[in-house]
């Protein structure tokens, strides 16, 4: 036995699945698996695990029995970018209704790595968190899927509280759902209200629900008035302010440029902004553009950016709400909202 396992053979009170998966040499996730017996994991894997677990006397009860009795006051917030507008106004509104309550919030940013988001949750559920939330869009991705519900499945089974905000199609959780879909529809048929024929979309990373949705909404709200995108005219980047610098600086490299530019986040928009005036291009004048979420920034910039309003700060309030509600015996809580055109001055009629 190693000198590890000795001092926690000691204190078995305090050994949890952090202390296993480091003396097995592999992940929380990984652990966590195997000891949940929810996936499946190579068999020698399974083994230093279990014998881990039987060295330092590993006993998985003693996370019910700490969310049981309500000792916990630590909620788990893991989001894709803490330094984003978005994810910064809504973990504001989750840190107050925590505050409200007596709780502490440890918040952690993945950076939209599906990967890293999971073993987030992994090592929540080893620090016996009282409620996890994950804020932000979930992942077309069914490997992502399956390891996220061997995570959060036990983990609710023992008394855990799980609480998403943006679409997670696979997960059966409470969750707060900005309408993404439909305000990108709004904002298509404002755009077409205005004169506008020729389009062109930045967007983030199709895996990701969000981008999937607000690009949906939107083409298809074209595509009912007539009006289709050429493909070229849709073009990928990170989704971040780099990201729409790039894009539609790959946007104006094309022919026949699109008189008006729907950027899928406000944070691209504002990188689009910045390319568009680099490159001597006016806005609204020559090009509009629109953004979505209404970040506070995007109202005071040059020109102040049209956009879909979301009510961030609220929808953090939201989301802790659920997480901090007794869980439904019949069906997951979801709570909608809706955005709200607001047009500003970065958009125009066409010339």
């Amino acid at each position: 036995m190693t000198e590890a396992a000795e001092e926690q053979r000691a204190d078995r009170a305090y050994v949890t699945l952090q202390d296993v998966a480091r003396e097995a040499g592999v992940s929380l996730a990984t652990a966590s698996r195997v000891l949940n017996g929810t996936s499946q994991v190579r068999a020698d894997l399974r083994e230093r695990v279990l014998a881990s677990a039987a060295e330092l006397s590993y006993t998985p009860n003693a996370h019910a029995q700490a969310l049981a009795s309500s000792s916990s006051k630590s909620i788990g917030v893991v989001c894709h970018d803490v330094s984003d507008p978005y994810f910064a106004a809504v973990a504001r509104g989750v840190m107050r209704t925590a505050a409200e309550h007596g709780m502490l919030v440890m918040l952690a940013s993945t950076f939209r790595d599906p990967a890293r988001e999971v073993e987030y949750v992994a090592m929540l559920r080893a620090q016996r968190a009282r409620a996890i939330l994950l804020i932000g869009s979930g992942f077309e991705d069914r490997d992502w899927e399956r390891s996220m519900a061997a995570e959060l499945d036990p983990y609710q089974r023992t008394g855990g509280r799980v609480a998403v905000l943006s679409r997670h199609r696979s997960l059966k959780v409470d969750a707060v759902l900005p309408q993404n879909r439909e305000g990108a529809a709004a904002l298509a048929r404002a755009l077409l209200d205005l004169g506008h024929r020729h389009f062109g979309v930045l967007t983030g990373p199709h895996a990701l629900t969000t981008v999937s949705d607000r690009l949906g909404g939107f083409t298809e709200a074209l595509a009912d008035a007539g009006v289709h995108v050429r493909p070229e005219h849709i073009v990928e980047a990170a989704f971040t302010r780099d990201g729409g610098y790039a894009a539609a600086s790959e946007l104006l490299r094309q022919k026949n440029r699109p008189t008006c530019v729907f950027a899928v986040t406000d944070v691209m928009a504002i990188g689009a902004l910045a390319a568009f005036r680099d490159n001597g291009i006016s806005v609204p004048g020559e090009i509009s553009l629109a953004g979505f979420d209404d970040i506070p920034i995007v109202r005071d910039l040059t020109p102040p950016l049209t956009t879909v309003a979301l009510p961030l700060d609220a929808m953090g309030e939201r989301v802790m709400g659920l997480a901090l509600r007794e869980p439904s015996a019949r069906r997951s809580r979801i709570e909608r909202v809706a955005g709200e055109v607001v047009m500003r001055a970065s958009t125009a009629a066409p010339r």
